[in-house]
C-alpha cells in the first residue's frame, strides 16, 4: 500500500520514466478503485501519507516536506508540477498542435503534406485520367528542439516558512513566463512562409474576421492567435458583444472560431489555424528539475528546463492576416 512505499531520490533517475511513473509502478492506481483514495495518483497519495496540504487556507509551509527524509523526496515533484501547471495555463499549444512527438535524438524530421491541386472544389476524375495526389515527404530541415528554462534564485531559509499555496503561485507564474517564449516559437513556425492577406481598412472589422475565417480553402479554421492589443480591438466590435470568454484568454466567436490571446505576437497580426493538421510539437524532454539540491534542502536556486521544437504539417491549414498599412 501507499504508506509502505520506500521513497528515495533514485526514483528521479530511472531512464525513460518520470518520478510519478516510477512511483506508480510501486503503488498502482488500480489498487484503489472503490476506495476513498480513488482519483488520486501515486504522488498525491504520498502527500496524503505525510499529511502535506499544498493548497487552500490550511496549506502547510514548505518546511513540512522536510519533516522526514522520505517526505523530502516529494518536494522536487511538487515544484515540477506547479511549474508545469503554470505553463499549461498560459499555453496556446492545445489550440494549434495536431500531434505531439517525443524524441531523445538530436536530429528529428517530421512530415509535410503537399497537394497536387490547390482548389477546394469537388472534382470528378475522367476515365483514365490521373488522380490528384497528396504527397507525404520528410521535412527537408530537421526540427530544432530548443531548451527553454529559468533559474529561481533563493535559499531554504527564505522558503521554509512560506505557505505552499503561495509558493505554488510563484512557481506557476514563472512557468507561465516560459510558456510565453514557447508560444512565440510556435507562432513563428506557423507563420513562416505564409503570404499574409490584408484587412480591408486600417482597423479590423467583423467582416475581415469572417472573410479570414473562410480563407482556408479545404480546412476548417478552428483558432485564431492574436496579440492582447488585437484581442481588445476585436472584442470591441459590436458583433462580439454577446461572446463569452472562459477566463483563460480564450473567447469563442459567433462563427465558432476560438480567439486565443498570444502575448508576444505582433500587434497587427492574426494567425488562423486548423488545429487538426497545422503543427507538430516535438519534445526532447518534459519539465526537468534539478532534484538533488531540492531533496537535500541545500537550496540556493531552483533550476528547470523543457526542450521543445515545432514543425508545420500542412501549409494549407494556416493563414495569416495583417492590418492594412502595417
Amino acid at each position: 500500500m501507499y504508506n509502505e512505499i520506500t521513497l528515495e531520490k533514485g526514483l528521479y533517475n530511472i531512464t525513460g520514466k518520470s518520478f510519478t511513473e516510477a512511483l506508480t509502478e510501486l503503488d498502482r492506481d488500480e489498487n484503489y478503485v472503490g476506495t476513498d483514495l480513488e482519483g488520486l495518483d501515486a504522488f498525491e497519495r504520498q502527500l496524503k501519507r505525510f499529511d502535506i496540504k499544498v493548497s487552500g487556507p490550511d496549506s502547510d509551509r514548505v518546511e513540512k516536506f522536510f519533516s522526514t527524509t522520505q517526505s523530502a523526496v516529494l518536494f522536487p515533484e511538487f515544484v515540477r508540477r506547479c511549474i508545469k501547471a503554470g505553463m499549461d495555463q498560459a499555453s496556446v499549444l492545445p489550440y494549434v498542435v495536431a500531434a505531439r512527438t517525443y524524441t531523445d535524438g538530436i536530429d528529428y524530421h517530421g512530415v509535410t503534406l503537399t497537394d497536387s491541386d490547390s482548389s477546394a472544389e469537388v472534382k470528378t476524375v475522367a476515365e483514365g485520367a490521373a488522380l490528384p495526389t497528396t504527397t507525404v515527404t520528410n521535412n527537408s530541415a530537421a526540427v530544432t528542439v530548443s531548451k527553454y528554462g529559468r533559474q529561481i534564485n533563493t535559499v531554504y531559509e527564505v522558503l521554509r516558512k512560506q505557505r505552499l499555496d503561495l509558493f505554488g503561485v510563484v512557481l506557476k507564474s514563472v512557468g507561465a513566463r516560459i510558456s510565453g517564449y514557447i508560444n512565440g516559437a510556435a507562432a513563428a513556425v506557423l507563420s513562416n512562409g505564409v503570404e499574409p492577406t490584408e484587412t480591408a481598412g486600417t482597423a479590423i472589422t467583423y467582416a475581415d474576421l469572417a472573410s479570414f475565417w473562410a480563407s482556408l480553402k479545404d480546412r476548417n479554421m478552428t483558432a485564431m492567435l492574436v496579440s492582447p492589443a488585437m484581442m481588445a480591438n476585436i472584442l470591441s466590435l459590436t458583433e462580439m458583444s454577446d461572446c463569452e470568454g472562459s477566463g483563460d484568454g480564450v473567447v469563442t466567436t459567433p462563427f465558432g472560431v476560438k480567439l486565443v490571446k498570444c502575448p508576444g505576437l505582433e500587434a497587427d497580426t492574426v494567425i488562423g489555424v486548423d488545429q487538426t493538421s497545422a503543427l507538430e510539437a516535438v519534445f526532447g524532454s518534459d519539465v526537468v528539475i534539478d532534484s538533488e539540491k531540492l531533496i537535500s534542502n541545500q537550496i540556493d536556486s531552483i533550476a528547470f528546463s523543457i526542450s521543445v521544437g515545432f514543425a508545420k504539417i500542412y501549409g494549407g491549414a494556416v493563414a495569416v492576416m495583417k492590418l492594412k498599412g502595417n
